[in-house]
């Protein structure tokens, strides 16, 4: 499975601008591949998944996803920051954020934990074709 890079959205969020990102109608592809949905049920899927992950948060609920993690809304506060470019003191408003704390099975995939011959810790749908990041 390929994946892009996006320079504009990676540079607005301090990303590497070559940072390969994971895109919806890529998630749709591997439903139609893996599991043999068409592509119109795996495009609805997908859309269908993002939408009620969005509004459960917009509505302030906390989204558990088990083996993964859980998402979740923060109130900020208002506070002072400053422009980089000039030192000058700019408010920022009081605003409201998603969070995300990955579950400990996620964890410790990240951090190697699970056996190379044994069954992923996250299941058989987290041995993702393509490329892997270094490291």
């Amino acid at each position: 499975m390929a994946t892009r890079s996006t320079s504009a959205a990676a540079t607005a969020a301090n990303v590497e601008p070559d940072t390969p990102t994971l895109t919806k109608a890529e998630l749709a592809e591997a439903l139609h591949t893996r599991i043999g949905f068409n592509k119109r049920e795996s495009k609805d899927i997908v859309e269908t998944f993002f939408a009620i992950i969005a509004e459960r948060l917009i509505a302030g609920e906390e989204v558990r996803i088990a083996g993964f993690g859980q998402f979740g809304v923060r109130d900020k506060s208002p506070r002072p920051g400053r422009n980089p470019r000039t030192g000058e003191l700019v408010p920022i408003e009081a605003r409201r954020v998603v969070t995300f704390h990955a579950s400990p099975k996620l964890k410790a995939a990240l951090q190697g934990d699970a056996d190379d011959g044994a069954p992923s810790a996250l299941g058989p749908a987290s041995r993702w074709p393509g490329p892997r990041p270094p490291g």
